[in-house]
């Protein structure tokens, strides 16, 4: 079976790429692509401007156009669009991906509300190896998480406009929860001038912004005499479109509810 997608945010990023990876790939097809109103990509052949060849394809910026070519929308738009285009799912029965990081408690909210209604996968970070990650951090956390001190250290390229990341927050979230904090409590960002001893129940946080990196994630647990790093490094966008595209598959096969990374890979 073809599983047919629509890519929101067809002309950034990772647009083109999950169009380019599509374009390799013989079960699955992008039969929409959608830009915000007024971008200049709208009615551009999406194959052209992802630099794969005409695909027959235009470039709209309606979901409710094209709602009855897809079996799934994927969106890694900004979220100051998100919010518009979840809504639009939602009206039009469209199943979601949504790779879309920096969202508000009301958007995750909005999230939880849609799930009622339509299939949703949403997750900071559709990277097989850093889903994996997060398994990994949990053994960590329940070995080592009450007697270390753990700091989150996340770089990525001089052009991303939220921080932390949403991977970072979520391995904070995975370690965290296992070890019966709340995040929101416990979680230190940076650290500037004359910051006191370090309260043992925190999580640091420190973000880097440079250059053209994609996306590195550590995560310290350090004791008196040894620590363990936990260190994903991607080298590439094809590394989160593949997982969005996997996840697209998966979800296919779905009527409702809200699904994540790990159970898409059954790491649950």
């Amino acid at each position: 079976m073809t599983v047919r997608v629509g890519v929101c945010g067809a002309a950034g990023r990772m647009g083109k790429t999950i169009i380019e990876l599509c374009r390799e790939m013989d079960d699955i097809e992008v039969a929409a692509a959608i830009e915000y109103s007024g971008s200049s990509m709208i009615g551009i052949d999406a194959g052209e401007q992802a630099g794969v060849g005409k695909i027959g394809v235009a470039i709209t910026d309606d979901i409710s156009k094209i709602a009855d070519q897809v079996d799934v929308i994927i969106d890694f738009t900004l979220a100051t669009s998100f919010a518009a285009n979840l809504q639009k799912c939602v009206s039009s029965g469209c199943k979601m991906v949504i790779g879309t990081t920096g969202l508000s408690v009301s958007d995750r909210d909005a999230i939880d509300s849609a799930a009622t209604k339509i299939g949703i996968v949403f997750a900071p970070n559709m990277s097989i190896g850093v889903n994996l990650t997060f398994k990994l951090l949990e053994m960590a956390a329940s070995v080592m998480g009450d007697m270390a001190d753990i700091e989150i250290i996340e770089a990525h390229h001089n052009q991303k406009k939220d921080a932390p990341s949403g991977t970072a927050i979520r391995m904070g979230e995975v370690v965290a929860n296992t070890l019966g904090r709340d995040l929101k409590e416990c979680a230190v960002y940076g650290r500037e001038g004359i910051s006191g001893v370090r309260d043992k129940k925190t999580i640091g946080f420190e973000t880097i912004r440079a250059g053209d990196i994609v996306g590195d994630h550590t995560v310290m647990f350090a004791m008196a005499g040894e620590r363990v790093e936990i260190t994903h490094k991607a080298h590439s966008r094809k590394t989160f479109a593949s997982g969005a595209v996997t996840a697209a598959k998966w979800l296919a096969g779905k009527d409702k509810g809200l699904f994540d990374m790990q159970d898409v890979l059954n790491l649950k």
